[in-house]
């Protein structure tokens, strides 16, 4: 089967290198790690876990209560640029 992958610069360079060192084409090259992956232990990993970054304080100020989201951050600009 043919198929067309994107790979970076410096990786294709070292998979040339490697497969001209132990005289192997680069299809077979591709092939024997791709088989080497596939067959190895699966990599365990951690559910993703958020870690709090809440910090303290009361909600909103009496300025910013009543206030549209718009208002809220065109106000976070105010005096900087133009």
């Amino acid at each position: 089967m043919k198929s067309t992958i994107e790979v970076s610069d410096a990786l294709m360079a070292r998979t040339r290198q490697f497969a001209k060192a132990n005289g192997l084409t680069m299809k077979a090259t591709i092939e024997l790690s791709l088989r080497k992956l596939l067959e190895a232990e699966p990599v365990a990993t951690k559910p993703f876990k958020l870690r709090k970054a809440s910090v303290g304080g009361s909600g909103l100020t009496d300025w910013a209560k009543g206030r549209s989201m718009n208002e809220l951050i065109a106000s976070s600009y105010e005096g900087r640029g133009e």
